[in-house]
Formats: C-alpha cells, structure tokens, sequence
C-alpha cells in the first residue's frame, strides 16, 4: 500500500469517528435536574412528589393481663413487672361480695415503649400453668373509672361471724315458734324419704316445745 492509499484510509478513519460521534450525542439521554416523582399528572400540570409519612408513636401505657393464676395478685404482679421498667399502678378485678380475684387486671406503666415490649414479652408467658395474655390497651379505650379505688385494700366479709349473730340473736316468741315449725317440717320431709327408701329406721324424736299455745279460755259471765 502507497503513501496515497494510507493517507485516504487515514481521512476515512476520521470522517467514520465523527459521523459515529454525533449519532451518540442525539441519541443521549438529557439529565433531569428535577427530583423523580412518584405520580404523574394526566392531562398537564406539574408532577407530584409522595408525602414522607412519619411512623405513629404509640402513647397507650396500660396493659390487660389476663389468666392469673391464684396467689399472682397485686403486689405479685408489680415486682414481677418492675423488671421492665417503671409501673405506676395496679389493679386486680376481684368479685364485690367475697373480694376473690376474677383471674384478670391491669397494669400501667411511665414509658409507652416499655408497656410494648412488656406487652411482647409477656404475651403467651407460662406463669405456675397458666398461659398469660397480655395485650396493650389503646388510651381510646381506657375507661375513665378503671384506677378509681385501685389503692383500696378489700376486706372480705366474715360471713361466719354473720352466720353466728343471726343464729344466736334473741328472738320474740313468734320468731321462735316459727323456726321449730321449720326444723318439725325438714324432720318430717326426712322420715318420709327415709321410709320410701325401705329403710327399717327409728329415727329419734326432736326435743323442745313444739307444743303450740294454749287457746284463750272464756269464762262465762254468770
């Protein structure tokens, strides 16, 4: 190949370059300036951008526990849950006449986020048999008489002492005649079973007076 031919190669080379160049350069992509946005308008106006959504804090600091087992009462159940943080107030639900546990409370803690995870914790939780529930409740649902009394120590009542006064209070007359009619009735009803049930028994007789009173004698005027 002569001086020629490799010069005239050489322009081709050049013309070849730049004509692939300038195809390269209309085929570019312009840069977009503007941020990306997540909906487009459909018929003009500008694009809009998504609004950042902050995640909710949760403010609810009272937890529902239920299935107690028997001996996990107040005191019990704040020891138990100091561990995770701060609590301010307990309250075991418990029957109006005999102040036993109805097996369910509540317990309130300072910091929303570690009524969370004492929630979590706790939910499911094997305590002496007894399969724990806990949950949060929402401030919502609170209701406002839910801590009214809750430091008061119930008394139960003696319902032997009752039992006692009432058996050992003094009667009138009439009162008394009306309790030994009632033990005379219950005797009876007890012989009749006795004797429907073919049983050879003599049952003893009931001591007191039973003996009604006498009736008013009226003495003749002559």
């Amino acid at each position: 190949m002569g001086a020629k031919a490799k010069k005239a190669l050489k322009k081709n080379m050049k013309k070849i370059s730049a004509s692939a160049a300038a195809a390269s350069s209309q085929l570019a992509v312009p840069k977009n300036t503007k941020p990306s946005a997540d909906f487009l308008p459909l018929a003009g106006g500008p694009a809009r951008k998504a609004p950042v959504t902050k995640p909710i804090e949760s403010k609810a600091t009272v937890l529902y526990i239920g299935r107690l087992p028997h001996g996990f009462y107040e005191t019990e159940i704040e020891a138990f849950f100091t561990q995770f943080g701060t609590v301010k107030r307990v309250r075991v639900a418990r029957n109006k006449k005999t102040g036993k546990s109805k097996h369910f409370g509540f317990i309130q803690f300072e910091d929303p986020e570690v009524a969370e995870i004492a929630a979590g914790a706790m939910n499911d939780y094997l305590l002496l048999e007894h399969m724990l529930q806990v949950r949060v409740i929402a401030p919502e649902d609170v209701k406002p008489n839910l801590w009214k009394g809750f430091k008061s120590q119930y008394k139960p009542v003696d319902w032997v002492q009752i039992e006692r006064k009432q058996h050992n209070k003094e009667r009138t007359l009439e009162e008394h005649r009306k309790m030994l009619n009632k033990v005379v009735k219950r005797d009876q009803k007890r012989r009749k079973r006795i004797e429907a049930a073919g049983i050879d028994y003599q049952c003893p007789e009931l001591v007191g007076n039973t003996q009604p009173l006498p009736k008013k004698i009226k003495f003749s005027e002559d």
